[in-house]
């Protein structure tokens, strides 16, 4: 059981690091020589145009493309669902520690009024 799972997980990293050098190596372009105006150094060097990609070659990096993201999200869908009861529950402590505190506030405006003293009766001034 071990050792299927380790081959399966070496197949994907395999596959993983081998679409990502397909990737890496369309998008690398070759360096551009910087030319200045004051300075020559001699006859223009031809470049040759880069190797192009067979169309069967741009579907598979686009099949793989499309592969990757689906694992990514999935991934991703994965985390979420492991940890949204941990967020409920966060949510749900918070709505309690609300609730105690304005049933806190309540109380203690409602016993601080019962128990103050009555006001002294305003002074006449003569």
């Amino acid at each position: 059981m071990m050792r299927r799972r380790q081959h399966h997980e070496d197949e994907q990293s395999k596959a993983f690091y081998e679409l990502s050098a397909i990737v890496l190596n369309l998008l690398r372009s070759p360096p551009t020589p910087l030319n200045f105006s004051d300075h020559q150094t001699g006859p223009p060097i031809r470049r040759l145009p880069p190797p192009q990609i067979s169309p069967a070659g741009f579907a598979s990096l686009l099949l793989g493309i499309s592969v990757a993201l689906m694992l990514c999200g999935s991934v991703t869908f994965f985390i979420g669902f492991v940890l949204m009861p941990w967020v409920l529950g966060l949510i749900m402590i918070l709505y309690v520690a609300g609730i105690v505190t304005t049933i806190s506030d309540l109380g203690r405006s409602i016993l601080c009024y019962v128990t103050a003293a009555p006001e002294p009766p305003p002074k006449d001034i003569p």
